[in-house]
């Protein structure tokens, strides 16, 4: 589960990384005249601003109840993660598509081309960096699945969100690296602006599918799959339940509401079966420990 999962490491170093990429792409972008550098610098200046976005969701996550939220503000975080996934589409992605455009119509000579290729290949190696960070993060919550199964299923938005983005930069840096490559050697600058715009739909196409994954979370999508098993195995190996008739689940964040409809096994008096369902109660908690919030709907045997 995502849980164990440190979501603020994998920010912070995400963070680190995309505001020293940023100052080298941009002095290389104004000494080379670059648009594939100049799209690469937008792209690593627009995500320290996203990550600022994430870490200030992960502390309104954070604040208590109230009565005008009684279930918390866990699912702002599924706000700020939303918010990044569209300033990644259009400050990212439609920037370096007006950008190769622009290269297109309008080319500008490349210069200083070796000094955009070193800092392309220092980008690679520090957005590496960063994403061995992130993978190692997602390991931990991966438990078995796939990369791709992992990033439907999964309700840690931030973690998501950090993944798309550096797996988005270390593609487009190589895109980067190979259209000033090809600029370079052929002389032709069309290579530096379909580059340019190679980048551009990358990060589009990240975005929306980050997007698409975030809008069920703000939607109300319920907790993976396999831990809602989890939940069931567990209530009904439970002896105080003779069937469970559902489980409801609902991921706020990092926190999780569930509400469960069983029916109790029999028991000599009322308070006898209230102390049964609040010892189920209690060792559900204990168990699944990101269960905050639990109700439970007993059903009694004829």
């Amino acid at each position: 589960m995502s849980g164990h999962a440190d979501s603020k490491r994998a920010i912070f170093l995400a963070l680190g990384a995309n505001f020293a990429i940023f100052v080298a792409k941009l002095v290389a972008a104004i000494f080379t005249g670059s648009g594939a550098m100049l799209a690469e610098a937008v792209h690593s200046l627009a995500d320290c601003g996203n990550q600022g976005l994430l870490l200030l969701g992960m502390r309104q996550a954070k604040r208590p109840p109230s009565a005008d939220y009684p279930l918390g503000w866990g699912r702002a975080l599924y706000f700020w993660s939303f918010l990044v996934a569209i300033l990644l589409f259009s400050v990212g992605g439609m920037f370096s598509v007006y950008e190769g455009i622009h290269k297109l119509t309008h080319p500008e000579p490349l210069r200083w081309a070796w000094l955009a290729i070193g800092v392309l290949a220092f980008s690679i190696v520090t957005e590496g960096i960063s994403m061995h960070g992130c993978l190692q993060e997602v390991n931990k919550a991966r438990d078995g699945r796939t990369l791709w199964q992992w990033f439907r299923e999964t309700r840690a938005s931030e973690l998501l969100v950090i993944f798309g983005e550096d797996l988005a930069a270390l593609v487009g840096l190589c895109l980067a690296l190979i259209a000033v490559v090809l600029t370079m050697i052929t002389g032709n600058l069309i290579f530096d602006a379909l580059g340019t715009i190679a980048i551009g739909v990358l990060l589009i196409v990240v975005a929306v599918a980050v997007a698409r994954e975030v809008k069920a979370l703000l939607i109300g999508q319920g907790v993976e799959p396999k831990q809602r098993a989890a939940m069931v195995a567990f209530l009904e190996g439970r002896e105080e339940i003779e069937v469970v008739y559902n489980v409801l689940t609902l991921q706020m964040g990092t926190d999780v509401m569930v509400a469960v409809k069983a029916r109790m096994a029999p028991a000599p008096t009322a308070r006898a079966m209230v102390e049964a369902i609040n010892i189920v109660e209690a060792d559900f908690k204990a168990r699944f420990r990101d269960v905050r919030w639990s109700f439970f709907e007993p059903d009694y045997a004829d």
